[in-house]
């Protein structure tokens, strides 16, 4: 594998640099994404639970912020209902705030994962074009100009080709990986918004006899 490398030029550097950014993105957003870490399944039923009789403490309501992105964004629509006078307007407002930052939160570095995939296989492209410049223009340089021996031209061009082979297997991995990352986030997004309107008339009901 070292030797594929060397024999593939400088060329591969791009490549290489982009594999090691594209598996460390990778890593991340797939620790990042979990379900417990974004929307635990049953966290909106225990908040309705825990709000049922009152608003929580500014306590509670900063263990839920830290609790995961969609505790963030309940987080939020409870705060804003502890105001002295909560409107809709107001309570939907807050948690449309937090849910723009939690999409920010998830969708970080997804850019940076599909650039790669896009990206690969064109900067393998460039390296086998190179590398068939430089053989060709090596195989004609001679007196003659006859083009040199076929098998070494070959054997340059099977080379030349690495480089495309390699954003090839840099690619693929990515774009998977970024439309899998890709459908989680929206599945997430979907998630906070029927979680916020699910709070909205809840917080509206209980802080209504303090308006």
């Amino acid at each position: 594998m070292l030797s594929i490398l060397q024999a593939a030029g400088w060329p591969i550097i791009p490549l290489l640099l982009c594999s090691v950014v594209a598996l460390a993105l990778i890593i991340e957003r797939f620790l990042s994404l979990r379900t417990a870490r974004v929307a635990p399944p049953r966290l909106v039923d225990e908040v309705i639970s825990v709000t049922r009789a009152a608003l929580p403490s500014q306590d509670t309501i900063t263990k839920l912020s830290d609790n995961s992105a969609l505790g963030m964004v309940l987080a939020h629509g409870l705060q804003a209902a502890t105001d002295p006078r909560p409107s809709e307007e107001h309570v939907r407002g807050a948690l449309e705030a937090a849910g723009r930052q939690a999409m920010y939160q998830l969708e970080r570095n997804l850019n940076a994962l599909g650039t790669i995939a896009a990206a690969a296989p064109l900067l393998g492209l460039l390296g086998t074009v190179i590398g068939m410049i430089e053989i060709f223009g090596a195989s004609g340089a001679g007196p003659s100009g006859s083009g040199g021996n076929p098998q070494e031209l070959a054997h340059g061009i099977s080379i030349a080709l690495y480089n495309t082979a390699f954003g090839l297997i840099v690619a693929i991995p990515s774009l998977i990986a970024y439309r899998h990352f890709r459908g989680r986030v929206d599945g997430f997004a979907l998630q906070m918004e029927l979680a916020a309107e699910r709070l909205v008339p809840h917080l509206l009901r209980v802080s209504g006899p303090r308006r």
